[in-house]
């Protein structure tokens, strides 16, 4: 039996089953697949590694959650897990003012003297982690905020209600990444796992940067939307003649 076949029934397996459910045994599950152990054993770990499933060592195997589907727009997290039906929530790892510094005074555009608060979150949904941000916020647009101000509660929604400042436009980068040994442990993954490197900033409606956001968030769990546009096709342009060339 090929191992796309096998991968293939694998995966019709998974479909039946809810997220922490374990696969049979290795060798049921191979028995009834109709496949070797060694083929079988291969076709799990590409599957692990691609998310899909979850190994627990002395527990066994067990379907994964499924991804959930990151966006291209500006939206607090604590929104995005809302409408999920899922319950947002934050761990705060460390809170300080502190001068920005060249990098993210250029990126708050502001001289690096500037005061800026910047906030480490550990993001959760449902209780489980999804992501570390580290947030910063010029000390002067929301005066008196403070780490403990974020804990369970949309960053956005501070600002907008206790502030009175909205968030109109951004823009984010994303990158490939793997977890470092810090990231790994607050994220609950192995070392070195897949991650999406994610650096935001957003503007109010007069133009003024608000934020600088790095986070970084779990591969296993999250995937990339992107909606795309179409555009018109350049009409054709007559083909030159030769005097025209001369």
């Amino acid at each position: 039996m090929r191992a796309s076949d096998v991968a293939a029934a694998v995966e019709d397996l998974l479909g039946g089953l809810s997220p922490g459910e374990p696969l049979p045994p290795e060798r049921e599950l191979a028995a009834r697949i109709g496949t070797s152990r060694v083929t079988l054993r291969r076709v799990v770990d590409d599957l692990a590694a691609a998310g899909r499933l979850v190994r627990r060592r002395g527990a066994g195997t067990f379907a994964a959650a499924p991804k959930l589907a990151q966006p291209l727009r500006v939206t607090s997290f604590s929104a995005d897990m809302t409408a999920r039906g899922m319950r947002p929530g934050a761990r705060l790892l460390s809170a300080r003012t502190q001068p920005a510094g060249p990098v993210v005074g250029r990126r708050l555009e502001v001289d690096p003297a500037t005061p800026t608060l910047r906030v480490r979150r550990l993001r959760l949904a449902d209780g489980e982690p999804m992501a570390i941000e580290d947030l910063h916020v010029p000390a002067d647009l929301a005066p008196g905020l403070r780490g403990e101000d974020l804990v369970d509660t949309s960053f956005y929604a501070v600002l907008a209600h206790r502030f009175g400042v909205e968030v109109a436009t951004g823009e984010q980068v994303l990158e490939a990444t793997a977890t470092s040994a810090e990231e790994s442990a607050l994220l609950h993954v192995p070392l070195h796992s897949p991650a999406f490197l994610i650096e935001r900033t957003t503007r109010s409606a007069d133009g003024r940067a608000l934020e600088l956001v790095r986070s970084v968030y779990r591969g296993d769990r999250y995937r990339i939307v992107a909606p795309l546009g179409s555009q018109p096709a350049p009409a054709p342009q007559p083909a030159a003649r030769a005097r025209d060339l001369a």
